[in-house]
């Protein structure tokens, strides 16, 4: 939900009585009751009482005193938050996640239009995501590391276990800190939610299902006192402190991505734009998420403390399978068990440029690689008529990762939007997020299959 605009706490309110708290939606917890004609009272899906103001945002939600896990407790009898002074500027709640001043964030949980959006500095017409191959599979011309160049053994095909056809509890409504714990979760057992942004989201649900695929067990997003107790074991809080580095302030960066090829190929290399970009991919987030928690930081400067999510380690394991679902935008990587390793949000295709059908093989594997871009094997983009050769970086055409499939021209791949994951078209092949695409890359081989499924 929504919380309330700050103007709500007016200067008319009663004491909160003593053996509850009213605990905001960053986890703030506030020293008096909204008054009655400012809020209306109902009850959420755990039967505890909540304030809701009069456009359906949540004010507050009714804790007993005595129960309540935050690091501020109040107590009115020792006159306020505990041992800490009650006009702290900053305070850390049980997410993880900074609070300062009453200032409140926004919580709006859904984007409209999502699905079906078109990336818009991709002609439609463009096969983007392919790459021109040499006849051994090979990028022309990437020059970069392999990660991994030996020929996988043939191994048995695995039975693949059936859907666990668990019910799936839709996650409902919720402060935009839970929905992040949620996502740190999944993204902790290597269910990959894609961007961790607070968000709800097709990407979300299907990483719920997937996780109750890997586990047999039924998840109910919903409980976030479980979600957060599973958090406490595996890693900790899921929003922690970071301070900014030198070299993170150093980059190297790039002032802009033009558009334009020939321009691309002008670069020194495809670097990020800036400190944000650059942390908001290296902890798997939304880039206006990361500013959003550190409202007013001056992200340049070396030494500043900064809130970020905690990920999860990257996922290890042998792949021997690849399911990519194109009506779920979703990729499967299975063991030679059959178990489910790791699941990934994807853009698969689209309707202008579909994705091919059948089993395939993975042929190769570059990280960090180049791209060649030649008008008569890929597309016209804009005036350019010859071949140009774009620098590596994470904001090249395919990202910090190609696996190039048996399929010639087809591959796995990284992308420089991760945030739009699962959410728009791509042009035949499979795009992840970076960090997602470079686990994967280092969890299968040469002659790992790649099954596509309608």
């Amino acid at each position: 939900m929504q919380v309330a605009s700050p103007a709500l706490a007016q200067t008319r309110y009663v004491r909160s009585p003593s053996n509850v708290v009213l605990v905001a939606p960053d986890g703030a917890i506030l020293d008096y009751t909204p008054d009655s004609r400012d809020v209306v009272i109902s009850r959420d899906n755990m039967g505890r009482r909540v304030y809701l103001d009069h456009w359906g945002n949540l004010v507050a939600t009714e804790m007993r005193n005595d129960s309540y896990g935050g690091g501020n407790r109040y107590d009115p009898s020792a006159g306020g938050y505990g041992r800490q002074d009650p006009y702290a500027p900053r305070y850390n709640d049980r997410y993880g996640q900074s609070a300062r001043g009453g200032g409140y964030q926004d919580y709006r949980q859904y984007r409209p239009g999502e699905p079906g959006e078109v990336t818009g500095s991709i002609p439609r017409d463009a096969s983007i995501d392919r790459l021109p191959l040499d006849a051994d599979g090979a990028i022309l011309d990437d020059g970069q590391e392999d990660a991994s160049i030996e020929p996988q053994r043939a191994l048995p095909q695995p039975n693949i276990a059936p859907s666990t056809n668990k019910p799936i509890i839709a996650v409902t409504k919720k402060p935009q800190a839970e929905i992040a714990a949620l996502q740190v979760f999944l993204d902790r057992q290597g269910i990959s939610p894609g961007v961790i942004d607070g968000h709800l989201g097709d990407n979300v649900n299907k990483a719920v299902a997937a996780w109750q695929e890997m586990t047999g067990e039924t998840l109910d997003p919903n409980n976030s006192e479980d979600i957060m107790q599973r958090l406490t074991y595996e890693g900790g809080l899921p929003i922690v402190d970071y301070t900014i580095t030198a070299a993170d302030a150093a980059g190297p960066y790039v002032a802009s991505i033009p558009d334009d090829y020939a321009h691309k190929a002008q670069l020194p290399a495809m670097s990020f734009t800036s400190v944000t970009e650059a942390l908001a991919e290296r902890f798997h987030m939304d880039e206006e998420y990361l500013k959003s928690l550190n409202p007013g930081v001056d992200f340049s400067v070396p030494g500043s403390i900064i809130k970020v999510i905690n990920p999860g380690q990257p996922k290890t394991g042998e792949v021997v399978r690849v399911v990519a679902n194109k009506a779920k935008k979703q990729v499967f990587a299975y063991g030679a068990d059959g178990r489910l390793i790791a699941a990934y949000p994807a853009t698969i295709g689209s309707s202008d440029t579909p994705s091919p059908s059948g089993t395939h093989t993975v042929e190769r594997i570059a990280l960090n690689p180049g791209y060649t871009y030649n008008p008569k094997i890929n597309f016209k983009q804009g005036n350019n008529d010859k071949i140009l050769q774009i620098p590596p970086g994470p904001n090249g055409p395919v990202g910090s990762v190609w696996i190039a499939l048996s399929k010639p021209t087809y591959g796995i791949h990284g992308t420089p939007e991760p945030s739009k994951i699962g959410k728009t078209n791509s042009h035949g092949c499979i795009r992840l997020t970076n960090w997602d695409a470079t686990e994967l890359a280092k969890m299968v081989k040469r002659g790992t299959v790649v099954e596509f499924v309608d």
